[in-house]
């Protein structure tokens, strides 16, 4: 018994052995120190790699062609007839303005009027844009700039629903018809500026009037209403140069500051055209600036006139 167990004992040891009888392995380090870089690495990566196989051209297939199929004119014009033509062109985003009255309603060209002039706040600005006929504009407008255009007429409808525009400006325009109703609608119009245009009956107005320019028109005396100024009491600039006037629009409001009638064909002053013969004590004292030069007038044969003026207005003596 003592010897079996002996004798198994060292053929388990034997078996163990042969099991594990390969040279013991290095330690992976030792071997890496052992190791000649120069001799056996190539660490010239630039050179091992060929660039020029990038050169190469790469030949991407091609499509060949088709030929399209050959139609005869005959079926092509009947299927035309029976074919109706259609627009290619995309149909346009079109905007619904109504409910925006900051762009009007659309004008004569089919497009807004704030596209077609630029409107900032209340005002509306339509110069040298080759107008015939004033847009319709916003109900807020409050001043309207329509000058160095081709506007002929200025029609009643013009200016409808526009309670709260208070200035017109159309300067240099071709201006020579003017609807007796045109401006009736403006309760709030105080600046209304037809200066260089071809004016030659001047309709009614509203007394809220402060300024008015008619400079270099056709105007004549029988073009205007009788009294047409007298019940404005807010006027104070009144610029009537350069007409066919023959004489001064009296009467002429309290209010009046600027006056001037230089370049027509008044040849004669009334004694109340400024002054008022039945109160000697009368007074104009706003009154400073009247422009008589340029007319048939010789102004000191009318020195009575003057009496109620703080300043004599300019004229040939």
């Amino acid at each position: 018994m003592f010897l079996s167990l002996r004798w198994l004992t060292a053929l388990f040891l034997f078996l163990l052995m042969s099991a594990g009888g390969a040279a013991p392995v290095e330690d992976p380090e030792d071997e890496l120190l052992d190791l000649d870089i120069d001799e056996d690495l190539d660490l010239n990566f630039y050179d091992a790699f060929d660039y020029d196989d990038l050169d190469q051209e790469i030949d991407a297939p091609t499509l060949e062609a088709t030929a399209e199929p050959e139609v005869d004119e005959e079926e092509e014009h009947h299927s035309h007839e029976q074919t109706p033509q259609t627009s290619t062109l995309p149909a346009s985003n079109s905007l619904d303005f109504k409910t925006l009255e900051l762009f009007g309603p659309n004008t004569g060209l089919g497009m807004p009027t704030c596209l077609l002039c630029v409107c900032l706040g209340g005002s509306v600005y339509c110069d040298d844009s080759d107008l015939e006929d004033i847009p319709p504009l916003p109900k807020d407008t409050t001043h309207f700039y329509g000058r160095f255009n081709k506007i002929e007429h200025i029609k009643s409808t013009t200016f409808m629903n526009l309670n709260k525009l208070q200035s017109i400006d159309l300067t240099g325009n071709d201006i020579s018809e003017i609807d007796e109703a045109a401006f009736r609608p403006l309760p709030l119009l105080q600046q209304l500026i037809l200066a260089d245009n071809d004016v030659k009956m001047l309709p009614e107005l509203p007394n809220s009037m402060r300024l008015i320019d008619l400079c270099n028109n056709k105007l004549k005396s029988s073009g205007m209403h009788i009294e047409v100024f007298q019940e404005m009491s807010d006027l104070e600039y009144l610029y009537l140069s350069d007409n066919d006037l023959d004489y001064v629009p009296t009467p002429l409001p309290l209010s009046l500051r600027v006056l001037h009638l230089q370049n027509n064909n008044i040849q004669s002053l009334h004694v109340d055209t400024f002054c008022n013969s039945h109160n000697p004590t009368f007074i104009r004292p706003n009154l400073e600036d009247i422009r008589l030069d340029g007319n048939p007038l010789n102004t000191h044969l009318f020195a009575a006139a003057y009496s109620c003026l703080s300043r004599l207005p300019v004229g040939s003596h």
